[in-house]
């Protein structure tokens, strides 16, 4: 029975709905291209595999704690340090810590929120498509910033980043949207990136160069924060 579930929850992952126009298009280009040129058809049949395999969107199973913060996005930490809040980022003054993941076009693309709360802003910026990895991204790639505020009253910036083949940020959210802490908001297309932005003071839980998984791994805590935030010191 275990092996059978395991297999089930492995391999039988379901689909992001935005991914279906994309695999019919993929396997659609793959059987026509076959036709023309028989040779096409191991490449096609992974191409298409790809593009399934890409748009997966497995179950996960969130931490229930009301003061961590989860990460939105598989990939790699790319950073967690104190960094310059981008202009178009309307968080409160001070200083601020963004821990960035890094997306590949293996990982899953399926973003998730990393507290629960409110959102309270979003915005879009047009720019360029540069590296995702790259530090200067968070501020010259194209990017949809979403502001989260907690029942606390502490803000939580998130933010999608296209990268080198990324062109769709897709945002399911709007302001005035309560989303809870491991809930879908999104989705970024073929590579990409995810900050969160927290307070300079908060005890983060993750180092560079570790795998996160969106919806699991905890990169923060503010339970050490907990009075000072309810006090109204968010900063």
């Amino acid at each position: 029975m275990n092996i059978l579930k395991i297999f089930r929850d492995e391999v039988f992952v379901p689909i992001h709905p935005s991914g279906w126009p994309f695999i019919f298009l993929f396997t659609f280009g793959s059987v026509l291209l076959t036709y023309l040129w028989m040779p096409f058809l191991t490449p096609g049949i992974i191409l298409s595999l790809w593009c399934i395999y890409f748009f997966r969107n497995p179950v996960r199973t969130t931490p229930d704690n009301d003061y961590l913060v989860i990460s939105p996005a598989d990939g790699r930490i790319l950073s967690t340090d104190v960094a310059s809040v981008p202009d178009d980022l309307n968080l409160p003054a001070g200083k601020w810590r963004r821990v960035s993941i890094f997306m590949n076009v293996f990982d899953v693309h399926v973003n998730r929120s990393p507290v629960t709360g409110r959102v309270i802003e979003t915005t879009y910026h047009e720019g360029v498509f540069l590296n995702a990895s790259l530090d200067k991204a968070s501020e010259k790639n194209e990017r949809q910033n979403m502001i989260v505020e907690m029942a606390s009253g502490q803000h939580v910036g998130v933010v999608q980043i296209a990268g080198l083949l990324a062109r769709r940020i897709l945002l399911e959210a709007t302001v005035g949207d309560y989303l809870n802490v491991g809930q879908q908001f999104g989705i970024i297309r073929f590579g990409s990136r995810v900050d969160v932005w927290l307070p300079e003071k908060t005890s983060v839980c993750v180092l560079a160069g570790q795998t996160a998984v969106a919806g699991e791994t905890v990169l923060a805590d503010f339970s050490e924060r907990a009075e000072e935030i309810k006090g109204g010191k968010t900063q």
